[in-house]
C-alpha cells in the first residue's frame, strides 16, 4: 500500500514536508565551545552565482578531510568530524558555519575560549575566507549555579567592552555578552546552563548565533543610507531650484521662443534628476528590505527568548532596541524619503510637461488659424480666378459664334454677325457662369 500511496504524491510534497526540519538545530550538552562563522561572498541579486561559491568553500573544508561533500543544491549539512562537529547553512546572502566542540570536563570561562573548535580548522581554508566572513562569534556552554552578581564580576574579566547584556532566558538559563569583537577577532557570548531541559541548550545557542548574524546582516544597509543621504540632499537642492525657476518663468510667461527654450532646458534637468533617482533606487531597494526583513528576524529571535531581566545589567532585547532600531529607522526612514522625492520629481515632471503641452496646443492653434486665413486668401484667389475664366471662356465661345455668323452670312443667310454677336455675348456669358455654379455645387455634394 505505500508503494500505491506514494504514487498518489504530488511531486513536490516530500521536498516540501521536507522544508521545516532543513535547518535543525545542534544537540549540545554542557560544557562546550563553540565557533559559529558568517561568510558573505557577494552582494546578492547581481547576478552572481552566490550558493556555487558557497559549495566551493565548503567543497574544499571536506576534501581536507576526507569527507563527501554533499551537492550544489544542498542548503544544508552537518558532519561528526570526530575532534568537532560541524553544521554548515546556505542562506540567501550567506552560509554560516557552525563548529562545536564537547569537553569531557568543565573549564573556566577564560580557558574554554582558548579551546575553541576552530582550532582544528586548517589555516589554508581559513585563509581562503578574506575579506568574507561577516560573523565571527566564539560561544562557550557551560553549567552554572544561579548566582548573578557572582556571575557579573566574572564575566567582566572575559569581556573587553564596558557594556554588558545579560539575561535570564528560556526560565533555565542565562546569556552574557558585550556585542563587541574582541581582541581576537571574534565576539563572544556565554550562555549558561542553570536548569535547562534536554535539547533547549541547542535551541538556545542557535536563537544567539542567529541574533548575532542577522544583527550584522541588518547593518549592511546603514552604509548604503549613508552613502545616499548627501546625494538625496543635493538631488533635492535641484530640485527646489528648477521648481523655483518654473514659478518666476510662469509669472512673466508671454509665449517667446526663449521662454520656450528654458522650459525645454528645464524639463531636461528634471528627467535628470529622474534618472538619478531612479538610478538609486535600484541600487539600494533591495539592500533596504534585506535589513527590514532581518531585522523582523532578529525581534523575532529575541521574543522566542523570553528573556527576564537581571538587575543592573540591560537584556538583549533593550540593546537592539537602543543600539540597532536607531540604523534600521534610518534606513526605513532613507528609503521613504527616496520614495517621496522621486515622487516629487514625477509631479513636477508633469506639471512642465503639461505647460509645455499647453503652449504647444496654443502654437497648433496659431497654426491652424494662419492654415485658414491662407485656405480663405485662396478661395478668394481662386473666385477671382474663376471670374476670369468666366470671361474667358465667354470669349471664345463668342468669338466662335461670330465665325458661323460669318459664315451663314456668307452662304446667303440674311444675318447680322456683328449685332448677333453682341446679342449671345450676356447669354453666353450666363449660361458659363451658371454652369461653373452647377459643377460646384456638385463637387460640394460629393
Amino acid at each position: 500500500m505505500s508503494i500505491v500511496y506514494a504514487s498518489l504524491n504530488h511531486p513536490q510534497r516530500v521536498a516540501l514536508a521536507a522544508e521545516v526540519h532543513s535547518r535543525p538545530f545542534l544537540r549540545l550538552h554542557a560544557p562546550e565551545t563553540l565557533t559559529h562563522l558568517a561568510v558573505y561572498v557577494r552582494e546578492a541579486g547581481n547576478g552572481i552565482n552566490h550558493g556555487k561559491d558557497q559549495h566551493v568553500l565548503l567543497s574544499a573544508l571536506c576534501t581536507h578531510f576526507g569527507v563527501s561533500a554533499p551537492d550544489q543544491e544542498a542548503k544544508h549539512f552537518y558532519h561528526d568530524f570526530g575532534r568537532f562537529r560541524l553544521k554548515w547553512e546556505c542562506h540567501t546572502e550567506f552560509a554560516t558555519y557552525t563548529f562545536a566542540q564537547e569537553h569531557q570536563s568543565a573549564l573556566p570561562t577564560a580557558q574554554a575560549f582558548a579551546q575553541v573548535p576552530l582550532a582544528h580548522v586548517p589555516q589554508e581554508w581559513l585563509l581562503s575566507l578574506q575579506g568574507k566572513i561577516m560573523v565571527a562569534a566564539h560561544v562557550v556552554l557551560e553549567h552554572g549555579a544561579d548566582d548573578t552578581a557572582q556571575t557579573a564580576q566574572d564575566m567582566e574579566a572575559i569581556f573587553e567592552g564596558k557594556l554588558m547584556t545579560s539575561s535570564k532566558v528560556l526560565q533555565g538559563g542565562e546569556i552574557w555578552t558585550d556585542f563587541v569583537i574582541q581582541s581576537d577577532g571574534f565576539s563572544r557570548f556565554v550562555v549558561r546552563d542553570i536548569d535547562l531541559r534536554d535539547l533547549q541548550g541547542g535551541r538556545l545557542v542557535q536563537r544567539i548565533l542567529e541574533i548575532e548574524t542577522y544583527r550584522m546582516m541588518a547593518l549592511l544597509g546603514l552604509p548604503h543610507a549613508q552613502q545616499a543621504g548627501p546625494t538625496m540632499n543635493q538631488i533635492e537642492g535641484d530640485l527646489a531650484a528648477l521648481t523655483a525657476a518654473m514659478v518666476t518663468a510662469d509669472q512673466s510667461f508671454k509665449g517667446t521662443p526663449e521662454e520656450h527654450a528654458e522650459d525645454e532646458r528645464i524639463l531636461r534637468k528634471i528627467t535628470g534628476l529622474a534618472a538619478r533617482i531612479e538610478k538609486m533606487s535600484l541600487e539600494n531597494s533591495y539592500r533596504f528590505s534585506a535589513s527590514q526583513a532581518y531585522f523582523r528576524l532578529v525581534q523575532a529571535r529575541i521574543e522566542e527568548l523570553r528573556e527576564t531581566r537581571i538587575e543592573g545589567v540591560p537584556t538583549i532585547g533593550e540593546f537592539m532596541d537602543r543600539r540597532l532600531a536607531p540604523a534600521m529607522n534610518t534606513c526605513q526612514a532613507l528609503a521613504q524619503r527616496q520614495a517621496a522625492l522621486a515622487e516629487r520629481i514625477a509631479h513636477t515632471n508633469d506639471l512642465l510637461r503639461t505647460r509645455i503641452g499647453i503652449v504647444q496646443e496654443q502654437q497648433n492653434r496659431q497654426i491652424l488659424q494662419s492654415m485658414n486665413a491662407r485656405a480663405a486668401q485662396q478661395l478668394k484667389l481662386q473666385q477671382a480666378v474663376e471670374g476670369l475664366s468666366v470671361a474667358a471662356i465667354s470669349y471664345y465661345m463668342v468669338g466662335l459664334f461670330g465665325y458661323l455668323g460669318k459664315a451663314a452670312k456668307a452662304a446667303g443667310v440674311p444675318i447680322n454677325p456683328e449685332i448677333a454677336t453682341g446679342i449671345v455675348v450676356p447669354v453666353f456669358a450666363a449660361v458659363v457662369w451658371l454652369g461653373l455654379r452647377r459643377l460646384h455645387k456638385g463637387m460640394h455634394e460629393h
